[in-house]
């Protein structure tokens, strides 16, 4: 049992909650912009806003860093778990943002599924994140993120595979690959995050 003389900032812990919070609204967002497709522009401007309350979440956990002589678990983990985070984030935005500037008309089933997959990599994150201050009982969050990788992974494989295959529109198979690997970037950054708090989770058990 670990015992300290000057008591650890706990606010930490309800922003990296909040801060998952907001990375799985923008998600959901997404996933909705997609599955509906009726205001493109609409969802993706609402999930730029989302990324800039990420960006006000992620100032406010670096101030209180600065200010903080003992911290909730290592310096570098918190850095790198808020970094993670805005990574998936800016993933999501820069995904919404590609819809709209290369005016897709409709979104395949391939970018709806792995939209959902992202939104339940990130259930699982803020999950964890909500129950961190234990550091117990969250193995089954990361391990669910991993095996939900491991699917993004081998439909992203497949449809970039069945771009080339169907010979289509060279334009149009540009435009899909660089979208496909921008969600499959966005998938592959969640399991960093779920990295970040089991490596966390096995220093503090």
């Amino acid at each position: 049992m670990r015992l300290s003389l000057i008591p650890r900032e706990e606010r930490f812990f309800d922003l990296f909650a909040e801060d998952a919070a907001n990375v799985l609204a923008a998600a959901r967002l997404f996933e909705a912009m997609l599955r509906t497709y009726d205001a493109p522009e609409q969802r993706a401007a609402e999930i730029r806003a989302a990324e800039h309350r990420g960006d006000e979440i992620s100032h406010d956990i670096g101030h209180r860093l600065e200010r903080t002589f003992v911290t909730p678990f290592d310096r570098e983990d918190i850095h790198g778990l808020i970094s993670a985070l805005d990574d998936v984030l800016d993933l999501i935005e820069e995904a919404a943002d590609t819809f709209v500037l290369y005016r897709i008309d409709a979104p395949t089933a391939v970018a709806v599924q792995q939209a959902a997959i992202v939104v339940k990599q990130c259930e699982q994150l803020h999950d964890a994140l909500l129950h961190l201050r234990g550091f117990k009982g969250l193995e089954s969050r990361w391990i669910e993120v991993h095996r939900l990788e491991n699917e993004g992974d081998q439909l992203a494989r497949q449809a970039i595979a069945d771009l080339f295959a169907n010979g289509g529109d060279p334009v149009g198979i540009i435009k899909w690959k660089e979208i496909y690997a921008l969600l499959e970037s966005a998938i592959d950054k969640c399991e960093d995050v779920a990295n970040i708090i089991e490596r966390i989770t096995i220093k503090h058990a």
